[in-house]
């Protein structure tokens, strides 16, 4: 039995969580592999609507088991917050006893979260966009081979840890950014959603997935952000700090790349970004302003307003060709309905040519979208249920992407509920 992968294929903010929600009743293990806080992955059904953050999104289904893999990096206040909301609203997850921790995967501080925002501070107009939830700092001590991990909190000696590690931050903050920072409030929040955190079970996740692999039970890997912020492949330096792309599901959760079997890719009908970086087929016209507006475009973790284009298939193959991937997920083609003309980049101008693929430089050298016209649909399909119930011009635009990106689209998303998913294929 092979692991699945789920991950997104442009900036993030796919709706990879609801895929996953949808999808999660047929597997017996959802494992996040990547990512921190500063994902938000929004689920809607039965009239209620939740905001995950390191959770994996398997977690309302009973029979399901839920795994924060190694490559996670977890912020204990935030994970508390989350387990709490969860609680306070019927899920109580220590009870139904469906989520385990990665002894490997690496604590954020609160003061790596101070170092994110003097970083970005200091940066002024040059700052990648980071969502200050001590993401980037956390990867740096990991790779620095200093960080703190989860399997540390049951160690005798973990405060003397931790203060060794605070101590190099602060003295950091000072000679760098000439900041001394209060955290006390901070600190102490800490240390309790560590003891709450100790309830769980903390397993060696390697073993475990490993486990479910040779016992033929079915898995599917969670990614975060989108594989156009993958720190090796996406568009650096305005990009996240792991591996968003299949690869970071081997290395986020310790499975051999032969245990990889399909490869799931989530995109939307348009495409959006948040934070700075290169945004080709970028709109920043009324066009950008109606999608935005139609399609809820803001941040599910910052509520930050997401930045929206048309959808780019450059970057779409590029996405698709790291990725390996196998079967894709079409979301918010709902937000297109009404327009009557929509429109897909084919190509980039770029330095004198014409090309369909995505350069390495695409921050100081712009990459000017071909765009090919294409009728739009007027129905409203919020509701449609059944396949022969979409528009013949939505249909004709599915099949257009598959033929230029070579995949099938087995998953159409037509609103926020799990129910408004339609199996193409």
């Amino acid at each position: 039995m092979a692991v699945d992968v789920l991950l997104g294929l442009q900036w993030g903010d796919e709706g990879k969580g609801k895929i996953v929600d949808v999808l999660s009743a047929g597997y017996d293990l959802i494992a996040r592999f990547q990512g921190g806080p500063n994902a938000g992955h929004t689920l809607e059904f039965e009239g209620k609507k939740f905001v995950l953050n390191t959770i994996p999104s398997g977690i309302f289904f009973d029979n399901t088991m839920n795994l924060i893999g190694n490559g996670v990096v977890i912020d204990p206040i935030t994970l508390k917050k989350e387990l709490d909301k969860l609680k306070d609203a019927g899920h109580d997850l220590l009870g139904k006893k469906n989520l385990m921790i990665a002894k490997k995967a690496h604590l954020i501080l609160p003061t790596h979260q101070l170092l994110d925002a003097a970083s970005e501070k200091k940066m002024g107009d040059g700052k990648i966009g980071s969502t200050l939830k001590g993401i980037g700092p956390t990867y740096m001590d990991k790779t620095g081979r200093n960080g703190l991990r989860i399997g540390d909190i049951t160690l005798p000696d973990f405060k003397e840890r931790y203060q060794k590690l605070v101590d190099k931050h602060t003295s950091m903050l000072q000679a760098m950014y000439g900041e001394v920072a209060d955290f006390s409030e901070r600190e102490a929040a800490f240390f309790e959603a560590i003891e709450l955190i100790k309830k769980f079970p903390l397993v060696d996740s390697e073993h475990l997935v490993n486990n479910y692999i040779k016992e033929g039970k079915k898995v599917l890997a969670e990614g975060a952000q989108g594989a156009m912020l993958d720190i090796d492949f996406g568009s650096y330096p305005f990009v996240t700090s792991s591996n968003t792309t299949a690869a970071g599901a081997c290395t986020g959760l310790g499975i051999a790349p032969r245990q990889i079997g399909d490869v799931i890719g989530i995109f939307k009908a348009y495409c959006t970004r948040v934070g700075g970086g290169p945004f080709p087929t970028e709109l920043n016209d009324k066009m950008g302003e109606e999608l935005r507006r139609i399609g809820h475009e803001f941040g599910a973790t910052t509520g930050r307003p997401r930045r929206c284009g048309w959808i780019d298939l450059p970057a779409l193959k590029y996405a698709i060709m790291l990725n390996g991937v196998t079967q894709m997920v079409m979301t918010k083609a709902d937000v297109l309905s009404g327009f009557d003309k929509i429109y897909a980049c084919t190509h980039y101008n770029y330095l004198g040519e014409q090309i369909d693929y995505m350069p390495y430089d695409i921050c100081s050298v712009d990459a000017v979208p071909v765009l090919k016209e294409i009728d739009g649909w007027k129905e409203d399909i919020t509701g449609i249920t059944k396949l022969n119930e979409i528009p013949a011009k939505l249909q004709s635009y599915i099949e257009f992407l598959e033929a230029e990106l070579e995949v099938p689209i087995k998953w159409l998303s037509v609103g926020p509920d799990r129910k408004q998913t339609l199996v193409l294929h």
